[in-house]
């Protein structure tokens, strides 16, 4: 006798499967915006909001987690005799991490449920559905007091949606050989020496300027945490003053988490002597500061007021990160430009002199292009008056940077030999 068996299920299409996992992740992105706005209006914290522009306030906070700017509606008599518009931009670093990561983890299982030539069709489905989603929260959260451009909606999102799949889906393929169909391995095999030892000494290089910057922003978060910890009575005397309640001093808290990793990277530019700015004609250095009438947020009770005895002290954070470049250089990198420079020159000191000073000062730009970067990246503008300027300036921060990680790359690849040295046997 012939026993029945269940017919199988046809298989989900991968642009379908990329539709519900992008947007099971906005689903759970929103609720971490959509619950604290929720609870303070519950308790009454939007006493003039109705349910619906609760609703709206929320759509708008899930626009500004991406980096979408608000565009924000002023009345009469407010900045000014007539009615004006301002940009309200921020790119909060720790909020827009939710997304991020939550499409890491899609990214690694459309990575699994797909072959290397079909992987597209899942990434397409998946970035298509989150600009939709995007835009249509656009469309829906706008009010006379504020708007977002439609394309703004759709197109930013889907970047920090986008780096998360491809990251995602990388980490999962292995290789990218197996992720784009490309061995990359074999096309650099195809190149010529010279090409191949320029090419590795310019990623070393790179990579050298990246690890600077990220030990001078490591230090940076660290001299923050200090500074929060060491005038904690100042930022619990703001809370108090703002007596918002549970719900209210919990959005306040998850604001401040959210623009944490971007305090510190103005942090990072504070201890470069670069500084940054809390308002047009405000400047915070390690050797003075200026400020004027700031917004009630709490965090800001940690900043340093007037002229500082010892800030000067801070100038040794990005040279240290650059020391510890040159040392990772020498011991990861391979210096083909020393090399080069010996084949044509046998005085020894003149091209290693020539080549360190090279190497240091490539590694200066490397990690004054990462440090302009992200200072672009951390600023932002409230979109009325003089909190139009807030943060680093790129050019400042990349400049500075520049010069002291140059300054200990040289001094730690020059004292590289005697780090490494092996010790001597018995």
């Amino acid at each position: 006798m012939k026993i029945p068996t269940k017919p199988r299920a046809l298989p989900m299409p991968l642009w379908l499967q990329g539709v519900l996992e992008l947007g099971q992740a906005a689903v759970i992105s929103a609720l971490l915006v959509v619950l604290p706005v929720a609870a303070v209006w519950f308790t009454g914290g939007f006493a003039d909001r109705t349910a619906e522009s609760a609703a709206r306030l929320a759509g708008q906070g899930w626009l500004l987690m991406h980096g979408v700017p608000l565009v924000l509606h002023f009345p009469p008599g407010v900045a000014g005799a007539e009615a004006v518009s301002g940009l309200l931009r921020v790119v909060p670093l720790g909020l827009i991490l939710v997304p991020l990561l939550l499409a890491w983890r899609a990214g690694r299982r459309l990575a699994r449920a797909s072959y290397t030539d079909q992987l597209w069709q899942a990434l397409l489905g998946a970035l298509v559905t989150y600009a939709a989603i995007g835009a249509g929260i656009a469309y829906v959260s706008g009010t006379p007091d504020a708007s977002v451009p439609l394309a703004a909606g759709a197109l930013i999102p889907p970047v920090a949606a986008g780096i998360g799949l491809i990251t995602g889906a990388y980490r999962e393929a292995g290789a990218w050989s197996r992720l784009v169909g490309v061995d990359f391995a074999a096309w650099v095999g195809r190149a010529s020496q010279h090409s191949r030892w320029a090419g590795s000494y310019a990623w070393s290089v790179i990579r050298s300027g990246f690890i600077a910057v990220l030990v001078a922003a490591g230090l940076s978060a660290t001299l923050l945490a200090v500074a929060i910890g060491l005038n904690w009575a100042g930022i619990a005397a703001i809370y108090e003053r703002i007596d918002g309640g549970i719900a209210g001093a919990t959005v306040v808290t998850l604001l401040q988490l959210g623009l944490l990793p971007n305090l510190a990277l103005w942090t990072l530019s504070w201890s470069t002597g670069a500084g940054f700015a809390l308002g047009t004609g405000s400047s915070l250095t390690p050797l003075a500061s200026t400020v004027g009438p700031l917004p009630a947020l709490p965090i800001l009770g940690a900043l340093p007021a007037g002229t500082l005895d010892y800030g000067y002290a801070a100038l040794a954070i990005p040279v240290l990160g650059g020391l510890l470049a040159g040392w990772w250089f020498f011991r990861e990198g391979e210096n083909h430009f020393d090399e080069w420079l010996v084949l044509r020159s046998s005085r020894r000191w003149l091209t290693a002199t020539a080549s360190t000073l090279a190497l240091a000062g490539l590694i200066g730009i490397a990690a004054g292009l990462f440090g302009a970067a992200v200072a672009l990246l951390s600023r932002a503008s409230l979109g009325l008056g003089r909190f139009t300027d807030l943060g680093p300036d790129p050019l400042a921060l990349g400049l500075w940077l520049a010069v002291e990680v140059a300054v200990g790359a040289l001094v730690g690849h020059a004292l590289g030999p005697l780090l490494e040295r092996e010790p001597r046997r018995r």
